[in-house]
């Protein structure tokens, strides 16, 4: 059975996912982003191998769940999972970055630098990523006008390339990215076609099948097939760009 840690699995896909993989046996850490929202996990946390608690908007934060979760030991997978959808305006963090940016990028970044190396990385991204194809100058918004669905879109474009840069950089890690589709959360809303079981299965599949299929890396899926990305997250100068601006906006360095 497999340990796998999943990022912002309080509610939706990140806490079905976690149900999934704990009725088939697997150990699951999971993670709440205050002491508050632990509370609130309700028979879950019984459960759970560990929960690792902590604000991914915020770097100190960030580093803290990475500590936590190398105290429990080594993960075979980790799910990025956490993420935040269209701010009407640009929130900031208290590094200054814009907080659509240090959760859906900067904190996977940052995690995935920080917390031992697993066996398998799972980044989620969405369709709309095609959507964000354009430079990195100004990644963190600081010069153009506020557009929070382009930085949305933008943020999950990284987050492809980022999947697609630790695949080639960590031949030892599968590292894939996942579109759940438009998925009945709380952040996709009632009108929303897509359940939760049939969004978290892609995922958690990844996570610890030992399907032939599942050991592929490198890959964008959705609904269990691979798809093609937006052509900028697949190109590998693109990757290496983002991987240097990533890196002088964290301080922190890959390994």
């Amino acid at each position: 059975m497999a340990r796998v840690f999943i990022t912002g699995s309080t509610d939706g896909l990140g806490r079905a996912a976690a149900q999934s993989l704990l009725a088939r046996g697997h150990e699951v850490v999971l993670h709440a982003r205050s002491p508050e929202r632990a509370a609130a996990l309700g028979e879950i946390r019984g459960r759970a191998a560990g929960v690792a608690i902590g604000d991914l908007s915020r770097a100190a934060e960030t580093g803290s769940v990475a500590a936590q979760v190398n105290a429990l030991g080594r993960m075979d997978a980790v799910i990025h999972n956490a993420g935040i959808y269209r701010e009407p305006v640009r929130g900031a963090t208290p590094e200054g970055h814009a907080t659509v940016l240090a959760v859906n990028t900067l904190a996977p970044y940052l995690l995935s630098a920080m917390i031992e190396r697993p066996r398998r990385l799972i980044f989620l991204s969405s369709g709309l990523h095609r959507g964000g194809e354009g430079s990195l100058d100004d990644i963190d918004w600081t010069r153009r006008r506020w557009d929070g669905a382009r930085a949305y879109a933008e943020s999950k474009l990284q987050v492809v390339a980022l999947a697609f840069a630790l695949a080639r950089r960590w031949p030892d890690v599968l590292s894939n990215a996942v579109d759940p589709g438009w998925v009945r959360t709380r952040m996709g809303g009632a009108s929303a076609p897509v359940d939760l079981d049939t969004g978290q299965r892609t995922q958690s599949w990844l996570a610890v099948s030992d399907d032939a299929a599942a050991s592929a890396s490198g890959r964008y899926w959705h609904d269990m097939r691979q798809e093609a990305p937006a052509a900028e997250a697949a190109s590998p100068a693109f990757q290496d760009a983002l991987i240097d601006r990533l890196r002088d906006l964290t301080g922190i360095a890959l390994g």
